[in-house]
């Protein structure tokens, strides 16, 4: 292992002047800092963690609270972890995963610790219980997600509400009038998880507005509860003609379901879903959807939580647009095409 010192002889200095460039703490020459990172990394050099934190107070580590939970789409979840630590080494940050359900016992081990830097938190509920912790620390923080009280906090997500109002808005102006939402778990609405929950605000908003019906049933994953699920759904409003589904397991299902009971998608039914793009592409029918941006989710939460590090930041809520790709699951209600 390359040491500071071998550094120093290499680039023909001190070693104390490598540590001032690798630490900013002093002004070194544009010529000597060059000429440092050039043996820096000629040499491959990695300054030591552990020495590095002693001397900076800092850790360089990045906590990313990511409850893996059974109702939740896992893959949504994983590829915001994953744009989270990219975007984190760029900054150069590395990321301690936290995947437990342990709520504010998890908040109080790392502020408690001196594990992490800052913290990023997901699966956000509106009354979510690791908030007052939050708001009671010096700690730096962001949410994925919103709480239904987002003061003192900085928050980065898809605008839910806005995006059920155009999945409604979208069939709508397609000439469907009983619209039946296929939402997440029920254990996703019993934790009161704020992108459920506003999702279903802006869908019942906009669907009131419009003068539209709309049915709104949970579904666990699956295909026998999602059948228990359109079952009760057409019992209770036989005239339904469009569907707009927020459970990525309960899409193949959904679809297979309708072509068993010879309802054609979109002739006689539209699909609009939310979900990551590719859940949307690889289905049987491709789905018109609103996507997913977890890329853009997780690295505009890193950006705000590393300018919050350098004394830039400020508490602000970041709503990404949705945006509607339509595609060949929807078209005109039979009785419009009619």
């Amino acid at each position: 292992m390359v040491t500071l010192a071998e550094v120093a002889q290499h680039a023909g200095v001190s070693a104390s002047t490598v540590s001032y460039v690798l630490s900013g703490k002093r002004s070194i020459s544009a010529g000597t800092r060059l000429r440092v990172e050039q043996s820096i990394h000629e040499l491959g050099y990695h300054p030591n963690a552990g020495a590095r934190a002693l001397a900076s107070s800092r850790s360089n580590i990045i906590a990313l609270m990511v409850p893996l939970r059974t109702d939740m789409y896992v893959p949504v979840m994983m590829e915001i972890a994953i744009a989270v630590a990219t975007t984190a080494r760029t900054h150069g940050y590395d990321v301690l995963l936290l995947t437990g359900e342990e709520g504010p016992d998890a908040v109080r081990r790392v502020t408690g610790s001196g594990l992490a830097d800052a913290m990023i938190l997901m699966d956000v509920e509106l009354d979510d219980e690791r908030l007052p912790l939050l708001r009671g620390t010096d700690l730096p923080s962001v949410l994925i997600g919103l709480p239904a009280d987002t003061s003192g906090l900085t928050c980065v997500d898809l605008d839910f509400k806005a995006t059920g109002a155009l999945c409604v808005e979208h069939l709508a102006m397609l000439g469907h009038r009983d619209i039946a939402v296929i939402g997440e778990a029920p254990a996703v609405y019993e934790r009161h998880t704020g992108f459920a929950e506003r999702t279903l605000d802006g869908l019942r908003s906009r669907a009131r507005d419009l003068g539209i019906r709309m049915l709104h049933r949970p579904c666990g994953g699956g295909y026998d509860a999602m059948a228990v699920t359109l079952a009760r759904i057409l019992d209770e409003r036989p005239d339904t003609s469009g569907f707009v589904v927020q459970n990525e397991q309960a899409v193949e299902p959904l679809l297979a379901l309708l072509r068993r009971q010879g309802r054609a998608v979109p002739e006689d039914v539209s699909v609009v879903a939310i979900c990551p793009d590719q859940v949307a592409v690889q289905a049987s029918v491709r789905l018109t959807s609103v996507s997913i941006p977890a890329q853009e989710m997780g690295r505009h939460a890193v950006e705000r939580l590393v300018a919050k590090l350098d004394g830039r930041g400020t508490d602000e809520v970041v709503l990404i647009a949705p945006e509607l790709t339509v595609r060949e699951s929807t078209g005109s209600a039979p009785s419009a095409a009619s």
